[in-house]
């Protein structure tokens, strides 16, 4: 017969014994705090640099609908289902709560920033984000990014067309100039681009969204070249649609038949591709 070995069930039986007790207390102490209640709420908002389209005062309005979640008890708050509450908010992008040592709810909220605004054919008007999310227009501000005009009002999403918009309005947003100057960007048929300028009274053909960072690049060398040479308000039309250059068709002058009045062929310098 095996001899037991006392030594070790003592020692076993006593690392059962704490392991209980810890459990004990932990448990105590989780029932104390949940009974504890609200001091407050802390709202914290990231993700948008340059838009609030949603602020403090909306989401406590949601956390604190139908009564007010301070003085409650922290184990009447039911933090998920309060979380997926804020997330039904068309700005929000993530929402995440949690209660801290003092007693107060920390909400977090990731917003949505948007990169586009859009004008249906039937008239409707939203912003979009580069996860394609629609958002409606707000009452507290209008963000100052491209708008895109003549987009298709269809019950099917053009994935690919909303693709194009977002390629090129991130494009636009990284860059100053462009953000400052294309106003409007008209979209006409089989996905091709008009744009409308802030300054000069021209066309800028710029065709389906492919090599858009060059389109773009070239549209730029245009401006800080060409112009410098022909004037401001030279060309009627500027075309981006063929590769590596940019086409200038003049306006009408007077006394000019039509037929003289050719397009043009800008030419640009690896030096001017640069700028």
């Amino acid at each position: 017969m095996k001899k037991l070995n006392w030594k070790k069930i003592l020692i076993n039986t006593a690392w059962v014994l704490c392991l209980v007790g810890v459990l004990v207390l932990l448990g105590a102490s989780i029932r104390q705090k949940s009974n504890k209640k609200i001091k407050g709420v802390v709202v914290e908002i990231k993700g948008a640099e340059k838009h609030m389209f949603i602020d403090e005062q909306d989401v406590l309005q949601i956390v604190n609908d139908p009564a007010p979640v301070t003085g409650r008890p922290m184990r009447g708050i039911k933090l998920r289902k309060l979380e997926e509450l804020v997330k039904k908010n068309p700005w929000v992008n993530n929402a995440e709560m949690f209660f801290d040592n003092q007693y107060q709810l920390q909400v977090s909220i990731l917003e949505r920033e948007p990169i586009a605004r859009i004008f249906e054919t039937n008239g409707q008007s939203y912003y979009i984000d580069t996860a394609m999310n629609k958002m409606p227009l707000s009452t507290k501000l209008t963000a100052r990014i491209p708008v895109f005009t003549g987009f298709p009002s269809t019950k099917k999403t053009d994935t690919a067309l909303i693709q194009s918009v977002i390629q090129l309005s991130t494009l636009i947003n990284a860059d100053s100039f462009l953000t400052a100057q294309i106003a409007q960007i008209d979209i006409v048929q089989q996905q091709q681009f008009e744009m409308i300028p802030v300054i000069g009274d021209h066309l800028i053909v710029f065709g389906n969204a492919s090599d858009a960072a060059d389109k773009l690049k070239r549209l730029k060398a245009f401006y800080q070249a060409a112009w410098l040479q022909h004037g401001m308000n030279t060309y009627k039309i500027i075309s981006l649609e063929y590769k590596g250059q940019v086409v200038g068709v003049k306006d009408l002058i007077k006394n000019v038949p039509p037929e003289n009045n050719i397009p043009i062929q800008i030419p640009l310098t690896s030096k001017r591709n640069t700028l």
